[in-house]
């Protein structure tokens, strides 16, 4: 009876710990799982619009690791926050790392939305904070035009 006493309290102290970290980076998870979820919607549509076969499990699956993935880089933003932020007087430090990585969420979900929506428009959300450019630029074709190149010429005799 003593000895699980001893795991009951030891579990309680470590989830008690657990808890008081994820405490303040629910909204964090929260945003990771909405990004997840939209991304994974416009993802379906845009693959239909494209005309591939939508495979379930294939798109459950990639979901469930983004979501891993994005609670992975949470504990990391946090730990960061604890390690550098704290000390240095920057409280800011985990919204700013996750700042970076749901952004290139956030660029996936508009592409997906505008292929899904037959637009060639593609979304850059970093451009805006890295200089005031339009972030909005219209997608390159994919291939050159053959007319407008040269046809090689051969050197060798």
């Amino acid at each position: 009876m003593n000895e699980r006493n001893v795991i009951n309290g030891t579990l309680a102290s470590y989830l008690a710990w657990a808890a008081d970290m994820v405490s303040p980076i629910r909204w964090f998870l929260l945003a990771a799982l909405a990004l997840v979820l939209a991304d994974l919607k416009f993802g379906i549509d845009a693959a239909r619009y494209r005309g591939e076969v939508i495979r379930k499990s294939r798109a459950v699956r990639r979901s469930i690791n983004k979501v891993i993935d994005y609670i992975c880089w949470i504990l990391v933003a946090t730990s960061f926050g604890q390690a550098f932020g704290t000390p240095f007087g920057i409280p800011v430090l985990p919204a700013i790392v996750l700042l970076v990585v749901y952004g290139c969420e956030i660029n996936s979900c508009f592409n997906n939305y505008f292929e899904a929506h037959g637009s060639r428009v593609r979304i850059n959300i970093f451009k805006w904070f890295k200089s005031k450019n339009d972030i909005i630029v219209p997608d390159e074709p994919t291939g050159k035009q053959q007319s407008d190149e040269e046809p090689p010429t051969d050197t060798t005799h």
